[in-house]
């Protein structure tokens, strides 16, 4: 990164590291909020995304149960997340590793996106007492790196050294992007937890599109800082009511659109291109809410498919009980289905036995023992990539 990079529209200052030249120079930037210009296509956009959210609201009112569906988003959230880092796991790796987490797992870094899981899953038990907060952030942050690859970037704490981003091996005077020096970075993320607790004249939206980039443009842990921030859209989302439950995840659009993703934030920073990277940002939002409402929909239908293929058999309660808990996390063994119906080993495999019958879930072990069986038809709505229009 240069100085020369930035221009007089720049949304911060460079200091330079070091005493030479050469040693380069890191950004540091401007408090929130910033001065934003609203033009026709903007507001148009914000108009549109809260919309669209409205309507994926209501479809997590209308939940049958609270927690249905939301276990499966979750997980599809945590794998795109993660593969925008470099993984290789898949849904299905996630949720064999879950389910039989002794087993070898197929991916070895399988483990990152379960962690990815717990950390969301903490953050959303903890909102319940406890703020967005540079403490949440850190017992994010611990989880996420817990046991898998960066967890020398010291798991739970801000840095205490510089860090920078650019291509692999890339020195800091090369880098595409070098965030503020460690006192400067105590001081940025200080003033954003203050931001993050004042009353807001911006639309809840905007506002959440410009915590974003002020949260990666600090980059306040040596690793997992785009995880950490990714998780806090969802849950601000939350904490702030704008959803009843953690349905809206923009990962998915941050990987289709990586390039322009990384490209609208460090335009901020350079150039101090904020109306874009709100456009940018509500754009996601609109095109994920009704990429959400589109698969919660779908899911529910097949849903209804299933308890009414076994309601007309006349099946006993326990069956339609185990199929919604796929709807959660659709992989099963016989003993989660025990504890989940609280009947007997044998009683909760004849039931997993029925389903395996009908076709709704399929054995993938190939062991008579600690069998893991998945529900391939809810999966394959979770990950398939598709892109609804967002509401006219």
């Amino acid at each position: 990164m240069r100085a020369e990079d930035l221009t007089e529209r720049a949304n911060g200052r460079v200091v330079r590291l070091g005493r030479v030249p050469h040693e380069g120079v890191a950004f540091i930037p401007d408090p929130l909020p910033p001065d934003v210009l609203w033009d026709s296509q903007t507001v148009s956009l914000l108009s549109t995304a809260d919309r669209a959210l409205g309507r994926l609201a209501g479809v997590g009112q209308t939940l049958p149960n609270p927690h249905l569906l939301i276990g499966s988003f979750k997980r599809r959230e945590a794998v795109l997340s993660s593969r925008i880092e470099g993984t290789q796991a898949s849904m299905d790796d996630l949720l064999l590793f879950e389910a039989a987490p002794t087993m070898q797992p197929r991916v070895p870094d399988v483990r990152e996106v379960w962690n990815y899981v717990r950390a969301l899953e903490h953050g959303l038990d903890r909102q319940k007492n406890l703020p967005m907060s540079k403490r949440l952030m850190r017992e994010m942050h611990g989880i996420l790196l817990e046991g898998v690859r960066g967890q020398e970037h010291t798991p739970g704490e801000f840095r205490r050294s510089q860090n920078w981003i650019g291509p692999p091996g890339c020195s800091l005077a090369d880098a595409t992007f070098v965030p503020p020096p460690p006192s400067e970075m105590c001081e940025a993320i200080d003033a954003l937890e203050a931001y993050l607790h004042e009353p807001s004249t911006l639309p809840p939206l905007v506002r959440l599109a410009v915590i974003h980039y002020q949260f990666e443009a600090i980059h306040p842990f040596l690793d997992g800082n785009g995880r950490i921030g990714r998780l806090m859209i969802t849950l601000l989302l939350c904490m702030e009511g704008i959803l009843p439950g953690p349905l809206l995840y923009l990962s998915a659009y941050f990987e289709r659109r990586r390039s322009e993703y990384y490209a609208g934030l460090l335009n901020v920073s350079c150039d101090g291109q904020w109306t874009e990277w709100i456009t940018f940002f509500l754009r996601g939002v609109a095109e994920e809410a009704m990429d959400g409402v589109d698969r919660a929909t779908r899911l529910l239908d097949l849903r209804e498919r299933y308890r009414e293929a076994f309601h007309s058999a006349r099946s006993p309660a326990l069956l339609l009980k185990l199929i919604d808990e796929l709807f959660g996390a659709p992989a099963m063994t016989a003993a989660r289905a025990a504890e989940v119906l609280r009947v007997t080993p044998s009683t909760a495999q004849r039931n997993i036995d029925k389903l395996v019958r009908s076709g709704i879930l399929r054995e993938t072990t190939g062991r008579k023992r600690y069998r893991v069986f998945l529900a391939d038809e809810i999966i394959r709505v979770l990950s398939e990539q598709r892109l609804p229009a967002p509401p006219a």
